[in-house]
């Protein structure tokens, strides 16, 4: 009796530790596979954030300093993925992920301020202008017309 007993805990018992997942003892490959693909996505995203705000004329030096580290930080995930670190290759993933939170917001408004930037200096130098051009006509036909009366002043005199 008592050796059915021990059978039976020993049955129960594999088909406990049988039945649960090894994730509990560490990252699945799918897991880390995930994390690591949803950080190169983001890793695009900021680049095409910052291509967008250096094409209107932001300063994105800052923003680049960033990226690069995350960048870094990606190169490290997809190499321990690589080996079979699932762990480590989640974790760069997620230290990636963390350094890009908000990323795309601040590279869009440096991207909005530039593009502002420029609207307006494209206004004061074309409104600069135009003013100027009327000025000059302005006052050269003043500068004729005074020159005119003063010369039907001398001829008259």
């Amino acid at each position: 009796m008592r050796f059915r007993c021990v059978v039976c805990c020993v049955l129960v018992l594999f088909v406990f530790v049988g039945g649960v997942s090894l994730r509990c003892f560490g990252v699945s490959g799918e897991d880390a596979s995930s994390a690591v693909l949803a950080a190169e996505g983001k890793v695009v995203a900021c680049y095409g954030a910052v291509a967008d705000a250096q094409k209107a004329g932001a300063d994105v030096s800052g923003l680049l300093g960033v990226l690069n580290e995350a960048g870094w930080f990606l190169s490290r995930a997809k190499l321990a993925y690589g080996e079979g670190d699932f762990d480590s290759a989640v974790a760069y993933a997620d230290n990636c992920s963390s350094r890009l939170d908000g990323f795309v917001e601040q590279a869009e408004g440096l991207r909005l301020d530039a593009e502002r930037a420029g609207f307006w200096d494209f206004m004061v130098n074309f409104v600069g202008s135009a003013v100027g051009a009327v000025c000059v006509v302005v006052g050269g036909f003043a500068v004729w017309v005074f020159l005119k009366r003063r010369e039907e002043i001398r001829e008259r005199v």
